[in-house]
């Protein structure tokens, strides 16, 4: 385009010295190319002011962007900022664009929806790979075993068991307790007679330690049944008042805080803690990493499942897109009041890191296309401006 710009220039001139002197006709012809002329020089000089010294000469006010980058990296970021980074804008940018519809959309298609469980899959058995006995050994001796130290845990679990107490948790455990050990009795009263038997007195004769052992065994069925049959039986009462009275105490009796804390104590010093924990870590790790590399594995099922349920929901739900698409417009907003004032700052930041001429090449590059039609325009409104003029001036002699 500056070759298009300075070939005009050039005709206008070889037209200009072929028609000096001319008459008639050729007078506007010269008069044209004249102006021609004088509006590509100064609109070059215009053009080439932004971005260098014309000519090399330091012309006052020339050169511009070299010498005032930094002023114009400012400008940039309070352009940016002003118009581009405000909370109404943003706001409604996000939700017009109808971000859970298109998830929702994206993800219907079963291809991406597995797509997405295979990527997923993918990153979380390499993080899993990563995570070593040495990681998990440094988190319980550094991290968690330090902390519960610190941490008080009577008061922990006496505010559990008084909220649990309150809302009957407990019973649906007592009735399975109960259920278990009911069942228990009844299948095994060989190894009921045999604990039994073991504590009878040596001098007892075996009729009648097999009499009492087996009475003893018929009763303590009738007993626990009887339990389990009576919602308000005395033993469940007497359950119900020792769990009420440690609660209390492991709220607000001492010697009873106080034992719990050594017992604490002696359990985090167990090696048994240490040993448990990457015990189970390992056989965690080893489901999961299992799980996640069978493409018919329990997980990555689950997960499409999921993904598929989800997607299904979001397109026949409304309300429950809207409901998103305003979060995501909140955290949208949230991010540019947090941090838009670091984003804007990267324009500042980088624009000043340039060389006054390389920014000034920059810039020339992008935009100079369209300046170069400046150059064009001049020398063409030019010319006609010079023939409207030569016109007058006929005109009036």
């Amino acid at each position: 385009m500056r070759t298009v710009a300075v070939s005009l220039l050039l005709f206008a001139a070889v037209v200009y010295l072929l028609t000096l002197d001319g008459e008639g006709v050729w007078g506007f012809v010269n008069a044209g190319a004249e102006a021609s002329m004088v509006g590509a020089i100064a609109d070059w000089f215009a053009v080439t002011a932004l971005f260098r010294h014309p000519m090399g000469l330091p012309v006052p006010h020339t050169a511009l962007i070299p010498k005032r980058k930094a002023e114009l990296g400012r400008g940039l970021e309070e352009f940016v900022g002003e118009n581009f980074l405000q909370e109404e804008i943003i706001r409604e940018r996000v939700i017009n664009v109808g971000i859970a519809q298109r998830v929702a959309d994206w993800l219907a298609v079963p291809a991406n929806a597995d797509r997405v469980v295979t990527e997923g899959s993918e990153i979380a058995a390499r993080v899993l790979g990563k995570v070593r006995e040495e990681h998990i050994e440094a988190l319980v001796t550094e991290a968690l075993v330090p902390r519960f130290r610190e941490e008080p845990i009577a008061p922990l679990l006496g505010g559990l068991l008084t909220e649990a107490l309150h809302d009957d948790l407990h019973h649906g455990l007592v009735e399975l307790m109960l259920e278990e050990m009911h069942g228990w009795l009844l299948a095994n009263p060989e190894t009921v007679r045999e604990v039994l038997g073991e504590r009878a007195p040596w001098w007892s004769p075996d009729r009648l330690n097999e009499f009492v052992i087996d009475r003893a065994h018929i009763e303590m069925v009738r007993w626990v049944a009887d339990i389990r049959a009576t919602p308000d039986h005395r033993a469940r009462k007497a359950l119900d008042s020792m769990l009420n009275r440690l609660a209390g105490d492991l709220l607000n009796d001492a010697a009873t805080q106080e034992r719990t804390e050594r017992l604490k104590e002696r359990v985090l010093e167990h090696p048994a803690v240490l040993n448990t924990a990457v015990s189970l870590w390992k056989a965690l790790r080893k489901a999961l990493l299992g799980s996640l590399k069978d493409p018919e594995g329990a997980v990555r099922l689950r997960l499409l499942a999921e993904i598929e349920h989800g997607s299904a929901r979001l397109r026949t739900d409304a309300a429950l897109r809207e409901r998103l698409d305003r979060h995501a417009a909140d955290a949208a907003v949230f991010a540019v009041e947090r941090y838009g004032a670091e984003l804007t700052a990267v324009i500042t930041n980088t624009i000043e890191k340039w060389d006054g001429k390389e920014a000034a090449s920059r810039i020339e590059l992008h935009v100079g296309r369209d300046l170069q039609f400046i150059r064009i325009n001049g020398t063409i409104v030019g010319g006609l401006v010079g023939v409207l003029i030569h016109a007058v001036a006929v005109t009036l002699h």
